[in-house]
């Protein structure tokens, strides 16, 4: 048996095999999202007959093994009146597969399927969505595929209207780190829907490191550091809100620190020849009309994020003197005896943190899953400055300090550089 067959399995192969050939492929990685899966699928079936009728799509699902009869959800999913969504019937192909993928559990072994059935399919544009969404409408799924399809475009980049409070990894690390080492303005390097060309999908089965945090929640920033690091024709669609199940930004997050942020170190390792050089950003070109939105509401527990940092100064000491700058270490030391309503974390102390960290991941001071768990009770440090400072703050002024921190990135890149490719003593 060939190694294709054995990594998407004999029955998958027969039903790709009786497709032969498509246009667009719409993936859709899930696992017990029977809440929401049902209006997924239709929002994504309205939107291919209402702005791709001419084209043979093939939604995707690739499941990690719901219990809660997810796949068949998919399968079942009809729109049950076209006319709300078209003036004419046209005549139309939307074919379905759902399948569990293979390799280790996470997002980003469930996407390499997707990239697998596309190019077998020798597929022109791919889009991929979450399959929590409360808030994708038939639009986004032309806002996602357009671009690729009629302006040659090879990555999509999302952009959303959020709640302040949420998305915190993206504007306290993924996204202000990105731009400062790749000159990039994608906004949301991490959204979750993207768009791509059938040949950036090829490409990412010959480079992918599926057996890698990559494979979990990393799947999503390797994509878009990908994309810019292979000098791909990149743009970003603005979707409006993104509602979906929203979590405090203090519970349940180490897993999905360690994973994205140790993606994130690893590309820097990997693309270190490529954000060497660049100096300036370049503007990414942005599709969609551009609106103001309602969001959901983003519970945050102050409290325990204070709390969460203060226990990480008082155990992890020892761990963070191998790692930061000695006046760091005083500085979050003196931080830990604020009162929670005056607590604040400092942007340029926390680029310093976050660039020393990047280089004791880089030195291998120490295991790197242990290295970046570390820093999980200073992102919480972050994120209860973040909250302090933008509390009372509009839409307009929370972003521009998130664009503030994206300038203090950039103006101490070079105290990254300096100690880069310098042993540590």
């Amino acid at each position: 048996m060939s190694r294709k067959v054995k990594l998407i399995g004999r029955q998958l192969k027969k039903q790709v095999d009786s497709i032969k050939k498509a246009d667009i492929i719409i993936g859709i990685p899930s696992y017990n999202n029977s809440d929401t899966i049902h209006h997924v699928v239709n929002a994504i079936s309205a939107g291919i007959i209402k702005y791709f009728p001419d084209y043979t799509t093939v939604v995707v699902n690739s499941d990690g093994g719901s219990t809660d009869g997810t796949p068949r959800i998919v399968m079942d999913a009809a729109i049950d009146d076209l006319e709300t969504i078209m003036v004419e019937h046209p005549i139309y192909t939307i074919h379905k597969i759902s399948t569990p993928y293979r390799g280790v559990p996470g997002k980003g072994s469930a996407f390499r399927t997707i990239f697998k059935i596309a190019n077998m399919l020798e597929a022109k544009a791919i889009a991929v969505v979450d399959s929590d969404l409360r808030s994708i409408t038939p639009e986004w799924i032309e806002l996602l595929v357009a671009p690729v399809l009629h302006k040659s475009f090879d990555f999509v980049a999302p952009r959303y209207q959020r709640h302040k409070y949420d998305g915190t990894i993206t504007n306290s690390v993924v996204y202000p780190v990105t731009n400062a080492l790749y000159g990039s303005g994608v906004r949301q390097p991490i959204g979750g829907e993207f768009g791509f060309s059938g040949a950036l999908a090829a490409h990412f089965l010959t480079v992918g490191e599926f057996d890698t945090d990559i494979a979990r929640f990393g799947i999503d920033i390797w994509m878009t550091t990908t994309a810019l690091a292979t000098g791909c024709k990149i743009c970003q669609v603005f979707l409006g809100a993104k509602i979906h199940d929203p979590k405090d930004p203090g519970s349940d997050l180490s897993s999905m620190l360690v994973q994205v942020v140790g993606s994130l170190f690893y590309l820097m390792e990997k693309y270190e020849h490529i954000w060497w050089d660049r100096t300036e950003t370049k503007r990414v070109p942005e599709f969609g009309f551009r609106f103001q939105v309602g969001v959901e509401p983003v519970n945050v527990n102050l409290e325990r994020l204070v709390q969460g940092f203060r226990q990480g100064v008082d155990s992890l000491g020892p761990v963070w003197k191998t790692i930061l700058d000695p006046r760091s270490l005083d500085q979050l030391s003196e931080m830990s005896r604020s009162d929670i309503s005056q607590f604040s974390f400092p942007a340029e102390l926390w680029v310093k943190v976050i660039y020393d960290f990047a280089l004791g991941f880089h030195h291998r001071v120490m295991h790197p899953d242990h290295l970046v768990r570390a820093l999980t009770p200073l992102y919480l440090g972050r994120t209860a400055g973040f909250i302090n400072q933008i509390q009372d703050s509009d839409p307009d002024e929370v972003e521009r300090v998130i664009e503030e921190l994206c300038v203090e990135f950039v103006r101490q890149k070079p105290y990254l550089m300096s100690r880069w490719r310098r042993p540590r003593p």
